[in-house]
Formats: structure tokens, sequence, C-alpha cells
């Protein structure tokens, strides 16, 4: 292909702010499906968790053409956690798209992901997004994202930035508030005016940089990047540069290009094309294909450092191997190390003197995802509560703090307060109008540690929290974030509904009747302190005397469910989860 007929963009924004919705939108209105073709509802969105949860979680190429261009997608998340994969995937752009909700204007992931965009020198297009809600205020949202060009130090050809206003729900982009409302096409035209075509010299040695990886139960793991020298064709014998400078030679048996969301075979791809590669089956990210005669690797991606820490370790729950099909040391070193190949952001360490592995990432959610994927593909195993990683300069420990963003009500404003207060926070600025706040904070990292649920108790699930990573800062003390105990099975057993009737009274019960239990499993959390051993199977004792009122109803309070991430949050450092496909139980 020409390569000036190439278009390759990043989408960047923070989450929500309806990235998804108008890549939709850009595929739909250029043609890409027939006008009976069922297209389901933010279809870059393919993996059922980012369904499930309404955001996105992995990276994903795609194209579309217009007009005689082939513009490339780069689809990015919007969550702090899931950081690395940007980093990573923004070396295959020759530009971006910032998206910014037109009412709420940039947020800390915006930041983020600008501050990565500017540090590559992509020019960007600003697209104001929901200028649709009746609360938008758009030219206020441009000052807010001029601010954040300045603060960030943008060159002066990049502070010069091209508006686009949009609504992604209902499809159209305008070049003006107020002008007309008809299709994506000025978005289109933006594009191709403003982003350059990919540079590259179509004679010189192959170079392509592996920016993401893919699997294929076919053809094994597929590279994924753009191709910045020379020519990609099938059977073209490479030499694979590693990223601590080892040279190690491989065939190319299939070469893909993005049709859609899907991929296409082609026998030769060229400069600027962005391709998936098959024919080596330990490739990782960071590598660079390149000549055999001529090898000439490319500088592997930076990425920034973890953040948090969980302990995974084989299931030795009384329960163990009953519910999962990978239940063995062997199959969770096997999954983990394969995560660890196509998640930049994630590292995996083996426990010295211990079976078991030290997984770090970004955030809570960043592993909580993983540990949710790897539970519904069959495997049990059980974790430790997260550990922040810290950092020792100079004699002094230092650890990651945050900067953590907050909206809420001013009804309550003071509980939240009080609540950061206790978890070391320090506010840094309080903005208050139309009867809400915006508080913003650094924090810990520990001090988030299942702050989550606990705020949107507080704030009856109207308050809205965003965090990014700010730096590595002076130890900041003890944090004590669970002020009480457990109550623990005394034996293995089944659950009874008159024993638990009768433990009401001594706390918050996790499971109902009928439950099979093991000794050490979590049932409940105790009103106090300290944990309690307790026997959840003690039934009634049955006699031949009747007495009227002397059977009382047992009316029982329908149990806690916790949530995955709840349940990390939850536990003390004596305590693990046990996952498992079918269960998510504590354990002392």
């Amino acid at each position: 292909m020409d390569p000036n007929t190439i278009r390759n963009v990043a989408i960047i924004a923070h989450v929500d702010h309806g990235k998804t919705t108008l890549v939709d939108q850009m595929f739909k209105q250029s043609g890409m499906f027939r006008a009976n073709e069922h297209v389901a509802e933010r279809f870059m969105d393919s993996i059922d968790l980012e369904r499930e949860r309404g955001i996105t979680i992995a990276s994903k190429n795609a194209s579309f053409h217009y007009k005689g261009f082939r513009i490339n997608i780069i689809d990015t998340p919007g969550h702090a956690d899931f950081g690395g994969q940007v980093e990573r995937v923004l070396r295959m752009a020759d530009g971006a798209l910032l998206l910014v909700d037109a009412q709420e204007g940039p947020m800390p992931q915006t930041y983020f992901v600008l501050k990565k965009s500017l540090a590559l020198a992509l020019p960007i297009i600003v697209v104001i997004n929901k200028i649709d809600k009746p609360a938008a205020r758009p030219e206020w949202a441009i000052d807010q994202v001029f601010d954040l060009f300045v603060k960030l130090n943008a060159p002066d050809h990049i502070l010069d930035f091209p508006v686009i206003f949009a609504s992604a729900k209902q499809g159209y982009t305008s070049l003006e508030v107020g002008g007309p409302q008809l299709s994506m096409e000025p978005l289109f035209e933006k594009i191709i005016s403003h982003i350059p075509a990919p540079a590259g010299d179509p004679d010189a040695p192959l170079q392509m940089l592996v920016s993401s990886i893919e699997y294929s139960p076919y053809l094994g793991r597929l590279g994924i990047g753009k191709i910045t020298g020379g020519t990609l064709n099938i059977n073209k014998e490479i030499v694979v540069a590693r990223r601590d400078g080892t040279l190690a030679p491989a065939r190319i048996t299939k070469v893909y290009r993005f049709e859609g969301a899907k991929k296409s075979v082609t026998d030769v791809a060229g400069v600027g094309e962005i391709v998936a590669v098959a024919g080596m089956d330990d490739v990782t990210l960071g590598v660079t294909f390149t000549d055999p005669e001529h090898p000439m690797p490319l500088p592997p991606m930076e990425i920034d450092p973890c953040t948090i820490s969980i302990h995974f370790i084989p299931n030795e729950s009384p329960f163990a191997g009953t519910e999962g099909s990978y239940a063995t040391s062997q199959h969770l070193t096997e999954r983990l190390r394969r995560e660890a190949l196509s998640d930049a952001a994630l590292r995996v360490e083996e426990l010295e003197g211990s079976r078991g592995f030290r997984v770090s990432g970004r955030g809570e959610l960043h592993l909580s995802i993983l540990i949710e994927k790897m539970r519904r593909e069959g495997y049990e195993f059980e974790i430790t509560r997260p550990q922040v990683i810290m950092k020792e300069e100079d004699g002094r420990l230092l650890e990651p703090f945050e900067e953590l963003t907050i909206d809420v009500d001013k009804a309550s404003m003071g509980t939240v307060i009080e609540k950061l207060g206790v978890r070391k926070g320090q506010m840094l600025e309080m903005n208050q109008g139309n009867g809400m706040a915006r508080l913003i904070y650094r924090i810990p990292t520990r001090g988030l540690l299942g702050f989550r649920s606990e705020f949107l108790t507080d704030t009856r699930g109207m308050g809205v929290m965003n965090y990014r990573f700010l730096e590595y800062g002076p130890f900041a003390g003890d944090i004590r974030t669970r002020t009480k105990g457990v109550m623990v099975a005394k034996e293995p057993c089944t659950t009874v509904a008159y024993a638990l009737f009768n433990l009401q009274d001594r706390g918050r019960l996790f499971y109902g009747p009928g439950i099979r239990v093991y000794q050490g499993q979590i049932i409940g959390e105790h009103c106090r302190p300290q944990d309690l051993v307790v026997n959840p199977a003690k039934g009634k004792k049955l006699t031949n005397v009747r007495a009227s009122g002397s059977d009382e109803n047992v009316i029982l309070t329908p149990p806690i469910r916790m949530s995955l991430e709840e349940c990390i949050a939850y536990i003390n450092e004596d305590e693990l989860v046990e996952i498992t496909p079918q269960a998510i139980r504590l354990r002392k």
C-alpha cells in the first residue's frame, strides 16, 4: 500500500467519556457493514468482562476505508489500572484523538494518556464529546484541555490543536458548537488532513516493533505492530531482536491486515501498515522483527513501574481440586507466564521457599481482572492480601502515592473527608458548586485498597472517584482499614438455619443455610475486633414435648454477597481468598 494513504490513529480518553461508542459510529458511517448486517453495540469490546463492566480492558486494532484512505484505529482502555495497555500501543500511532466529556472536562486518566502521547510528539485532535448533554459546557472543556496541554509543556505546534464537537451517541460531529449535526464526516476529514502519513523507507531493511500480542489456537502467538521500514511478506526469513540484545532466526508463516475488527490474510505488507504476524511461538512485547543481513533493532518501550502485588498460590483448601479443571502448581505457572508475555505492565516472580508467585500490577482492578479471567477459564488457586511495592532510597522507605479526584454531593462530603483522613489522604484542592463538590487528594496507594466499595456505600452510589499514579514519597505510617474480626467455622459441615439465626446477633453473615463449609473458612464478620470460632451446623435439640410459643420462627437476614474486588480488599494478612470457577471463599 502507498504509505500516504494510511492514517494510524490512537483513541485516548478517560474512562466512560464515550470512546468505544465513537469508534462504533466511525465504523458504521464508513460503510464497513452491510445495511442488513447486525452489529453489536460497543462491538470493539469483544471480551465478556468488558461488556459486563462497560469498560475497555485490552487495547485492540481495527481499520476502515474512507475516500481511498485506510484509517487504522487503535482503541485503548480509559482506566488508570490498564495504563500499560496504552503505553505500549501508542508506538503504533502517528497521531491521536483525545476524547473529553463536554460536562466533566479532562480527568485524571486524560492527564496520564496525554502525557504519554506528548512524550512521543504525536499530533492530537481534541474531540469534545457528549455535547448533547443538558449540562454540557464545551467552551469550558476546551479551556481546561488547553490548560492541561500547557501544564504538560506541550510544544507550540501541538498547542494549536484542532477541535471537533461530537455526540457519539447521536452519531454526528461538527466543527463548531451548534453547527450542522449530520454525520462523522467532519472528523474523518480532520483525521486525513491533520494526522500525518506514517514515515519510513520502503527500500530500507525490515523494521517492526511488536507492540501487542494475540493468541490463535491454530497459529499460536501473533505479534502485532507497525512496519517502520522495509516490507514484510510470507515465507520471509527474518531475525527477532530480543530485549536483551540477542538475535533469534524466524520465518514468517502468515501476515494479516485488519479489515474492520477482523483479520484478512495478505501476502505482503509495507511501511506504515499495522499487521499481525505469525511464525514465532515465543514472540514477546518489545521485540523487533528485522532483516537478518542488516539487523536494526528499535529501542524497546518504556513502561511505568508496578505499584501493587498479590501472591498467587496453588489451592490447598479441603475443597481443592473439586471445582476447577486446572488446580496444580504447573497449571498456575504456565497461565501466569503466558499472561506476563502479553501484558507489559504485569510482572510475575517465583516465591522463594514456597510454591507460588508474586504477581505485580498497576492496581487492584488490573489484578482482579486477571483473577476473574483465570477463574472463568477453569483455574482454581488462592491469593493473599494486596501489598504495595515499596522502594528504598538513601536509607528512606518510599511508597507510591496516587492523585485521587472525587466528585460527590455536599451532603456526603463530610463522611468522605473523614474516611480519607483515616487513610492518610491529604487534600490538595476543593471546588464547590451546584450542590456538588470536587475534592482532589494526595493519598498512599495503600489507602485506596478497599476504599471504592466503602465510598459507594457512603455516597449511596452517587459518588465518582478516579485516580492516577503520582509519585513515590516517604512512608506515610500504618493504615488500619478493617477494625472487626471474623467468624470462623469450627469444623467441616453444612450450614443450618437454626445455627445461623443464633449467630446473627454476633455479626454479619456471608452465607445462608445449606452451604458446605470447611474448618477455618470465614462465614461472617464478627461485631468485635477479635475473631470468633463458631459452629454453623448446630441444630435445635428435639424432644417429644411441645408447648405453644416455644417454637420461634427462624427469620434470617439476607447474607452479604461480596464481589471479588471486595473480598481481596477485605482480608487481613493472615487470611486468603480461595478462587474457583464455582465460588469465591475467604479462609484463615
